[in-house]
């Protein structure tokens, strides 16, 4: 789950809560938005982005999660064109 707000400059955050699993699965989830915000930051807008790590998201491979990410973009107009 992502969330957006426009502002002047590039703020990111990233959580995962203890529904998620233990700390292992709560690391690996966070590194894996982290990476994937690292190779598409370049695209998206200025403004505060929050990351939250869900229950499947451990369960989900790299690709598709990706690919989630970036709809979710497309449909909050982050994305610059």
């Amino acid at each position: 789950m992502v969330f957006y707000k426009s502002g002047l400059k590039k703020n990111v955050g990233f959580t995962a809560s203890k529904k998620v699993g233990n700390s292992v699965k709560r690391n690996l989830a966070r590194r894996r938005l982290k990476a994937i915000f690292r190779e598409i930051e370049h695209q998206l807008k200025s403004g505060s982005y929050i990351f939250v790590a869900k229950r499947k998201i451990d369960e989900m491979d790299y690709k598709s999660l990706k690919k989630g990410l970036l709809w979710s973009f497309k449909r909050l107009n982050c994305l610059e064109k």
